[in-house]
């Protein structure tokens, strides 16, 4: 579907879009393309894909996998899809809530790939729950606000670096970040956007029950990104264990969060869950 498919169907009175929802839709074929060819598809992969609105993503992912999962929070557009993709069998289509759906229904995505243009609104959370999912996708390319897009790649030292950057990490290696101008989207976002292709790491850093440990000390070290680390994690470790650790893990006492590296906060996970 063009841009002028796009403006012919919504000036027809189907719908109305939802500025709640955040409905930019995405109808440049290049970029499209890019998006497809990031995701690598086989003709046995299954793509799960949040927010299809107009289906022109989802086409191109229906041509190129086996299987396309797509859910749409907007009634209307899930009448629209399924009206458009009637014939199609490929394609399972859901009216619900993405972040919901995924907090509530406990599925194994290991086999799966995410490429989708990502609601900016709740882009985060989703890639967060998929991410700490028990058996997460082995891909996500996403296509979502340029700021958040930077956070996700963004290593220690970087503005962008910080709590997202690390929760993802974790799980998912960083592969591409490629722009999209707002011209590309219908109507035209404020913010500008890209797609960021993420690799889920062969080898886990960190064994399933530390994880809980780790998410707890990114969060707390970042709770205020001003003070040094060490002071934000008195209250919650005994203080010698902390000096050991960061000595071990080779950390300044007085560093920053935003200092200190993937590696550094998955080997002070590891010393601070050992028995001292």
């Amino acid at each position: 579907m063009n841009l002028s498919e796009m403006r012919q169907v919504l000036a027809s009175g189907q719908m109305r879009l939802t500025k709640s929802l955040g409905q930019n839709f995405l109808h440049d074929g290049n970029q499209l393309r890019r998006i497809v060819a990031a995701a690598a598809l086989s003709p046995t992969d299954k793509v799960l894909e949040i927010g299809p609105g107009l289906g022109p993503l989802t086409e191109l992912l229906l041509a190129d996998a086996g299987q396309v999962l797509a859910i749409e929070k907007d009634r209307r557009l899930c009448e629209f899809l399924e009206q458009h993709f009637t014939a199609e069998t490929k394609l399972t289509l859901l009216h619900d809530d993405a972040l919901e759906f995924l907090r509530r229904e406990s599925r194994d995505w290991s086999q799966w790939k995410l490429v989708a243009n990502l609601p900016y609104s709740v882009a985060s959370p989703i890639l967060v729950e998929l991410a700490w999912a028990e058996s997460p996708p082995e891909r996500l390319v996403a296509t979502l606000q340029l700021e958040v897009a930077r956070r996700l790649v963004a290593v220690a030292g970087d503005d962008d670096y910080g709590v997202l950057s690390l929760l993802v990490q974790l799980s998912y290696a960083p592969k591409q970040l490629v722009n999209i101008p707002a011209a590309c989207f219908f109507p035209m976002p404020a913010v500008d956007s890209a797609c960021v292709t993420l690799v889920h790491r062969e080898r886990p850093l960190l064994q399933a029950n530390l994880r809980e440990t780790f998410y707890r000390l990114v969060k707390l070290s970042f709770s205020q990104r001003r003070k040094m680390m060490l002071k934000l994690l008195k209250p919650h470790w005994a203080i010698e264990d902390l000096q050991q650790g960061f000595m071990h893990v080779e950390i300044d006492p007085q560093i920053r969060a935003e200092q200190v590296t993937l590696e550094q906060f998955v080997r002070l996970t590891k010393y601070l869950t050992q028995p001292h």
